[in-house]
């Protein structure tokens, strides 16, 4: 991935992680798998933790000690109410983006 594209990532992956988990409530590393399955393979899980320590602390998900088979208990996150209304904010600022940048890339041809 380009340094401009991890750029771009960085301001957004808050909300694609919000959306993965308005699928269903995951815990870090699947958050982590999922991306990958969906083509963010540069992504590292730590990455992935610390912006999970923040929606937390933000209150836009709560979390539950699951226990784990493999080790420690592992924290499932559920986006609650708040992180539904703030993913329908960045689908929101998403889409008013995305057309300007359309409209500006259909000007130069």
């Amino acid at each position: 991935m380009s340094k401009q594209a991890t750029e771009m990532l960085k301001g957004v992956l808050e909300g694609i992680v919000l959306a993965i988990l308005s699928e269903r409530p995951a815990y870090g590393y699947e958050i982590t798998a999922r991306l990958r399955d969906q083509g963010f393979a540069d992504i590292a899980e730590g990455t992935v933790y610390a912006l999970l320590v923040r929606v937390e602390q933000r209150d836009l998900v709560d979390v539950e000690k699951v226990p784990s088979e493999k080790g420690p208990p592992r924290k499932v996150y559920t986006l609650n109410t708040r992180g539904r209304d703030q993913l329908g904010e960045f689908w929101r600022n998403w889409s008013f983006l995305a057309e300007r940048i359309e409209h500006l890339h259909e000007g130069e041809k």
